[in-house]
């Protein structure tokens, strides 16, 4: 049976030491309890210290950061004043951790049980046998398709909404009385977040597990959290329940955060001159998949005909499901997966199918920025040397005005430049994202392929984001192929939306129309899978017996 774990935080302050060797504070008094069976949220834009706080939970610590006063329980430890031996003990059994990038977190060379069930070999708890036996009993509690054979595979074998309630099987196995959630959800389309709470949900209250959830999606929040800390530069705003802190909140912050979530209008910009009407990127009859070629085509067949038209200082909107093809169509528009079927023309111009077939000129004008920052950045590399490498390669700049261009960079995303210094593992998720758009930004590209650039991103940064891709757009004359799953983001920055279903384009539509003439089923399905600020909003939803109908049918 899990531990029984009332969590306690009473005045924890961590401080960090900053590139000049000064000690400086980023948790500043925090203080709150979770109760036995309940679920506290951690809330706050990014870098509010929601993360650094939960993993004080464990007695951890990121790289240059230290716990330097105040106290910490959970259930009968007491985490502040243990050893590293004490603390390896609670790690895995008495405290548990689901990260928000399940992708970066697996071993790709290691088949999945093995590392769901390593846990249990490390501690001794059970014997092999068993522990697969619990590890498939999990994986059918999660909702997770073919739980006996699902430990066989790798973990790139799996979609990303099946790798993450595996992570939470992995953070299961060892029965803990505390779970750390750290914005398990970000990377999840719409539908499957849904699948993903509701398994989540259900195995909590079912074993009174007691938890800590890490999100800056307040509508997320509202569907499983029982209590709320608002957070801001390391400190706590307000905090209560739920239902209080969302539709009555006391502090100016809460409400800046509350009418953040609110979807923006669409609006389109107008670019100068006709330049509006040429298209940009033109992609006829793509096909493409993955693993071995068979009679000229691969095993696993994604994308099947997707032809569009993208016009210059216009953006298109890809939305859908995980394993929809949405992220394929982009790595094969940017000639990172050679189709097998069809071509793209940029300008006009037959793009070569690889970027090695591709002239220079043709890699400068079109850049991706990539999903998960966690795996796209190199970690050992300094966030000056990522992107001083696109301002050597493309423009050939050296010295003193490589080092300028870069805190311009960083500048144009909202970044510091102290911060060039740092290695990517010593920044949040937002920060290493908005690194990500900077590097692309260094090419000086015509076009751009965001790839759910802002799922990391707290509600607050992402508007800011959407309203710097907008300016970028205005001064630069910019185009975008924007993939995502949330439609009100989409609606914010797109002229036009493509829905895709199982690798093929389903419907097409003004982002603006979007909402309301949508006539697809899944198209409706998605609309109705986004969460809304209701704590009762997924039962209903669960208890719709069309939205169910719709479910299965996708």
């Amino acid at each position: 049976m899990p531990k029984q774990s009332h969590v306690t935080v009473k005045d924890l302050h961590v401080g960090a030491k900053t590139d000049s060797g000064r000690n400086v504070e980023i948790i500043r008094g925090v203080s709150f309890e979770v109760p036995q069976g309940e679920i506290v949220a951690l809330i706050g834009e990014s870098g509010s210290g929601k993360t650094t706080i939960a993993l004080s939970l464990m007695g951890h610590t990121r790289t240059g950061c230290f716990i330097s006063g105040g106290e910490i329980r959970v259930g009968d430890n007491y985490v502040t004043s243990m050893g590293e031996r004490g603390l390896s003990a609670l790690r895995g059994t008495e405290v548990a951790y689901v990260p928000q990038s399940a992708a970066a977190s697996f071993n790709p060379s290691k088949r999945i049980m093995d590392q769901v069930i390593e846990i249990t070999v490390i501690h001794k708890l059970m014997s092999r046998s068993d522990a697969e036996a619990k590890a498939v009993e999990l994986f059918k509690s999660l909702g997770l398709p073919n739980p006996e054979s699902i430990g066989k595979r790798y973990p790139h074998q799996v979609s990303g909404g099946q790798l993450q309630r595996l992570s939470a099987a992995m953070a299961l196995i060892g029965d803990p009385g505390l779970i750390i959630f750290d914005e398990p959800t970000t990377a999840l389309d719409v539908t499957t977040q849904i699948e993903v709470l509701r398994a989540f949900k259900s195995v909590m209250a079912e074993k009174r597990i007691s938890g800590v959830y890490v999100s800056h999606d307040l509508a997320v929040v509202a569907q499983v959290a029982d209590r709320v800390v608002v957070l801001r530069g390391g400190e706590v705003q307000e905090a209560g329940k739920v239902d209080q802190i969302l539709h009555a909140p006391t502090h100016q912050y809460t409400k800046e955060l509350l009418a953040a979530f609110k979807p923006v209008q669409h609006a389109t910009l107008e670019v100068p001159g006709e330049a509006k009407q040429d298209p940009i990127l033109e992609v006829h009859n793509l096909c493409a998949g993955y693993g071995p070629i068979r009679d000229g085509e691969p095993v696993a067949k994604i994308l099947k005909d997707v032809s569009f038209t993208l016009k210059r200082g216009r953006n298109l909107g890809v939305i859908g499901e995980s394993g929809s093809g949405k992220s394929t169509l982009a790595r094969a528009v940017a000639g990172i997966l050679k189709p097998y079927k069809g071509y793209a023309l940029f300008d006009g111009e037959e793009l070569g199918d690889s970027i090695y077939n591709r002239t220079k000129k043709q890699l400068q004008k079109s850049q991706i920025v990539f999903q998960l920052a966690d795996t796209a950045l190199n970690p050992s590399h300094s966030i000056q040397s990522i992107l001083a490498r696109p301002l050597a390669f493309y423009h050939g700049m050296q010295g003193a005005q490589k080092e300028k261009r870069v805190i311009e960079l960083l500048d144009m995303v909202h970044l510091p430049g102290s911060i060039r210094h740092r290695l990517p593992g010593e920044l949040s998720g937002g920060q290493k994202q908005r690194v990500n758009l900077a590097r692309a930004l260094a090419a000086e590209p015509e076009l751009i392929l965001c790839d759910e650039i802002t799922s990391a991103l707290d509600t607050v940064v992402a508007a800011a984001i959407l309203g710097l891709l907008k300016e970028l757009q205005h001064e630069l004359n910019l185009s975008y192929l924007f993939i995502s799953h949330d439609l009100s983001t989409v609606e914010a920055i797109c002229d036009d939306v493509l829905v895709m279903l199982k690798g093929e384009v389903v419907e097409a539509l003004p982002a603006n129309e979007m909402s309301q003439k949508a006539t697809h089923p899944y198209s409706r399905l998605l609309i109705s899978s986004i969460p809304q600020l209701d704590t009762g909003w997924l039962e209903r939803l669960d208890a719709d017996p069309v939205f169910a109908e719709q479910m299965a049918g996708r």
